[in-house]
């Protein structure tokens, strides 16, 4: 009887997904946070065979045109830029490669970051000093400054960027991750696998990684959004994407000599910027308390009490 019981139980349980969604529904900045990072991704996804052409399709007739004329269509409730094209359709383009820059980045910090950050912590003192003076050396360096110089050696391109962003980055993963290692690898479960005769690989990767992974997650969707900023940063001083690419610190630069007299050219691309990053550390902000095992509780209860 106990034991038909117990079944029960474990199957009335909700899944991973369901009490996810439930956490998630509990906290409305988040879902609306969520929600608003949805729409981003699919926009950056359809956006430039969309509205490609319309974005690129010069109009002088029309330059500098204000926001908010109906009468034009809604692709020009933005205004347009100094060339006549719509600022609405280029903000919907230029999502792709805005994107696309701080995804790879995060991508390539994040995995090399963890790599060298698990290696760190589960080896030899004389592998883990190598490994954190590295991270010191490129630590003791200003990020914009290698940026800057690298970005002017090798010119400016989308793969080039990603690469310095992602190497600026990549000292914050790894110390997390060497930092999370050391205190975990002394906990008992680890030591049963070592005594089963479990491999440091498989200790690593199927026992340690697991545990580290939350942190991890909440530390990328968080460096997502900085690495959105460092970009547009770029773009803003003229090193980042080059036309006829569009990123939206790209735009901002362009509109910045017209900001007395045309403010809307730079003010849409940077809303665009503060609401992404905004949504971004709203989420991360949530994820941080849901995948807690001590704090998720809070979550959980608000979640049952909305249904």
């Amino acid at each position: 009887m106990t034991l038909q019981t117990t079944d029960t139980t474990i199957a009335a349980e909700p899944g991973f997904a369901v009490r996810m969604a439930r956490m998630l529904w509990a906290d409305k900045f988040a879902l609306c946070a969520a929600i608003f990072l949805i729409v981003v991704l699919v926009l950056a996804i359809v956006g430039p065979s969309w509205l490609g052409d319309l974005a690129t399709k010069q109009n002088l007739r029309g330059r500098n045109a204000a926001p908010f004329e109906w009468e034009r269509g809604w692709v020009w409730w933005m205004g347009a830029d100094a060339l006549g094209r719509p600022l609405l359709a280029r903000i919907i383009v230029a999502t792709q490669n805005t994107l696309m820059v701080a995804a790879g980045a995060v991508a390539i910090s994040a995995v090399v970051g963890t790599t060298l950050g698990l290696i760190a912590g589960f080896s030899s003192p004389r592998v883990n000093q190598i490994i954190m003076r590295l991270a010191d050396v490129i630590m003791s360096f200003p990020s914009l400054l290698i940026a800057v110089i690298v970005l002017y050696v090798l010119g400016s391109s989308i793969l080039n960027l990603m690469l310095v962003l992602s190497i600026t980055r990549i000292p914050v993963y790894l110390r997390t991750t060497r930092a999370e290692v050391l205190e975990i690898r002394e906990r008992m479960f680890v030591q049963a696998a070592r005594v089963m005769g479990a491999s440091n690989r498989r200790i690593l990767f199927r026992h340690i990684l697991p545990v580290v992974l939350p942190t991890l997650t909440t530390l990328a969707t968080l460096d997502f959004a900085y690495v959105m900023l460092a970009e547009s940063a770029l773009s803003f001083l003229g090193i980042g994407i080059q036309p006829p690419e569009i990123t939206w610190g790209l735009m901002i630069s362009q509109g910045r000599q017209y900001l007395t007299n045309a403010w809307w050219l730079s003010f849409w691309p940077g809303l665009a910027i503060i609401l992404t990053t905004m949504s971004l550390n709203l989420l991360s902000n949530w994820m941080r308390i849901a995948l807690d095992p001590v704090q998720r509780w809070r979550l959980e209860m608000k979640g049952r009490k909305n249904g």
